[in-house]
C-alpha cells in the first residue's frame, strides 16, 4: 500500500504550533481565573450571608420577627447545615439550583434550641462570573488570533529565507559557479538558515574545486596522449598493406578522435570558448551541411530565418547529432528547420531514460539497445557547443502509434536545437535589449 503523506510548508507548521500553544495557554489561564474568581466570590458571599444571619439572630432573640427573609426551623434547610446548627455551631452551605445559579445558605443556633437560617441566590456574583467568562473567551480568541498572526510572520520569514536558499542552491546545481547561497539569503538576523547556507556554499566550492582539478587532469592526460597517438598513426602508415595494418590504423584513428573529443570537452568545461558570430540563412546552411554529412537524410525547411551564430560550432552540433542518429538510431533520419529551431529525428529505439532524465553524460552510453558502443562524448560536446552559442539542446522520444512497440521501446528519438533570438556577446553573456515605449 502506498503511504499517504501530507506536505505542508514550514510557515503553516510554525503557525499551527504557535496557535496551538497559545490556545492551550489561554484555555489553562481562563480555567484558573474562572475557578479562582468563582471561589473568591462564593467565599465573600458566605461571609456576608453569615454576618447577616448573625445580626438577624440578635434581633430574633430580642423578641423581634426575622427580617430579610430569614426563617426559624426552615424545612428547606439542607440537612448537613441543620445538623451543624443543632450541634451549636454556625455554618454556611452552597446549594446548586436547577437554574444553574448557586444558593448561599447561612444558619446559626438560637438560645431556645431552634435554628435561624437565611438563604439567597448568587445572582449578582453569577452575573459577574458570566461577564468574566465572556471577557476570558474574548481574550483567549484574541490570543489565538495574535498567535496565528505571529506564527505566519515568523514562519513566513523563515520560509522565505529557506526558499531563497533553495533557489540559490538550484542555480548552483545547474552550473552557476558565481552564486552564493549566503548572499542570496541575506537579512540581518543570523539563524540556522545561515549555517545551512554556509555549509552549502562550502560544499559547492569544494565540489567546484574537485571538478576543476578533474578537468585539468583529464585535459593534461589527453594533451599528453596527443604526441604518442600522432606517432602511432605515423608508424601505422609505414606498415605493409594488409588486414592487420588496417586494424591498427583504424584503432589509432579511433584513439586520436577520442583524444580530440576529450580535449574539446575540457575546453568547453573551462567556459573559455567564445562564439565567432556570422549571419547565416539557417535553412540553407543546415540543408547544405546535412547533405554533405549524411546524404541519405531528408531535410525539410518549414521556415527559413537569418540567424547570428557560429557556423563552425553549429556544424559541429549537426555532425554529432547526425552521427548519433546514424550509430544508435535507424533510418530514415529526418532534419526539420523551422525558424530558429532545428530538429533531428531518427526512427530507432529512442534515447535512454537516464539521458532524458539527466541529460548527456560523458563516458556513459546508456542502454545497450541504443548506446552499447561509443564513449558518450558526442552529445556531451553538442550540448557544450550549444551552450557556447547561447542555444538550448533538448532530447525526447517519439511514441509509436498506440504507445510503444511490442518490445517496449520508443518509435524514434528527437534532438531539438533552439537557437536564441539574440546572439551571445564576446563575453558569453547576452546583450540587454531596450524596448522603446
Amino acid at each position: 500500500m502506498r503511504r499517504f503523506t501530507l506536505r505542508t510548508g514550514i510557515r503553516w507548521k510554525i503557525t499551527l504550533a504557535i496557535t496551538a500553544v497559545g490556545a492551550l495557554v489561554a484555555l489553562a489561564l481562563s480555567l484558573v481565573v474562572h475557578s479562582a474568581a468563582r471561589v473568591s466570590m462564593l467565599e465573600s458571599a458566605r461571609e456576608a450571608q453569615l454576618a447577616n444571619v448573625n445580626v438577624i439572630a440578635r434581633f430574633v432573640e430580642a423578641g423581634r420577627k426575622p427580617a430579610l427573609g430569614a426563617k426559624v426551623n426552615d424545612p428547606e434547610l439542607p440537612a448537613a447545615l441543620r445538623e451543624k446548627a443543632k450541634s451549636g455551631r454556625r455554618g454556611t452551605y452552597i446549594q446548586e439550583s436547577r437554574k444553574g445559579v448557586p444558593v448561599v445558605w447561612a444558619a446559626v443556633p438560637l438560645g431556645n434550641g431552634q435554628v435561624l437560617s437565611l438563604h439567597s441566590e448568587f445572582k449578582e456574583s453569577a452575573n459577574m462570573v458570566r461577564d468574566l467568562d465572556r471577557a476570558l473567551v474574548v481574550g483567549s480568541i484574541s490570543v489565538v488570533v495574535a498567535g496565528a498572526a505571529l506564527g505566519v510572520l515568523i514562519g513566513g520569514q523563515i520560509s522565505r529565507r529557506l526558499r531563497k536558499a533553495a533557489a540559490a542552491a538550484q542555480r548552483v546545481a545547474h552550473g552557476d559557479p558565481d552564486v552564493r547561497v549566503r548572499d542570496a539569503v541575506g537579512g540581518v538576523v543570523r539563524d540556522e538558515t545561515d549555517d545551512l547556507a554556509r555549509a552549502v556554499d562550502a560544499m559547492a566550492d569544494a565540489l567546484q574545486q574537485r571538478l576543476e582539478a578533474e578537468r585539468r587532469v583529464t585535459a593534461d592526460i589527453a594533451h599528453e596522449l596527443r604526441t604518442p597517438v600522432t606517432g602511432l598513426l605515423t608508424a601505422a602508415e609505414l606498415l605493409p598493406p594488409g588486414r592487420p595494418t588496417e586494424l591498427v590504423r583504424d584503432r589509432a584513428q579511433a584513439m586520436r578522435a577520442l583524444v580530440e573529443d576529450v580535449l574539446e570537452v575540457a575546453r568547453l568545461d573551462s567556459a573559455s570558448e567564445r562564439a565567432e558570430l556570422q549571419d547565416v540563412a539557417l535553412g540553407e546552411f543546415v540543408s547544405r551541411r546535412v547533405t554533405a554529412l549524411m546524404p541519405e537524410a531528408s531535410v525539410r525547411v518549414v521556415a527559413d530565418e537569418i540567424v547570428s551564430t557560429d557556423p563552425r560550432r553549429l556544424e559541429r552540433i549537426l555532425g554529432n547529432l547526425l552521427a548519433n542518429a546514424a550509430r544508435y538510431g535507424q533510418a530514415p533520419v529526418q532534419v526539420d528547420i523551422e525558424g530558429r529551431v532545428v530538429r533531428v529525428r531518427d526512427h530507432g529505439p529512442g534515447f535512454p531514460e537516464a539521458l532524458l532524465r539527466e541529460g548527456p553524460s560523458r563516458f556513459r552510453t546508456g542502454s545497450t539497445d541504443r548506446a552499447g558502443v561509443g564513449h558518450g562524448l558526442g552529445l556531451t560536446i553538442a550540448e557544450g557547443q550549444a551552450r557556447v552559442l547561447g542555444a538550448r539542446l533538448t532530447f525526447r522520444n517519439v511514441a509509436a502509434p498506440g504507445g510503444v512497440d511490442r518490445e517496449g521501446a520508443a518509435a524514434g528519438a528527437v534532438a531539438v536545437l533552439w537557437l536564441p533570438e539574440h546572439a551571445p556577446t564576446a563575453t558569453g553573456s547576452f546583450p540587454i535589449i531596450k524596448v522603446q515605449s
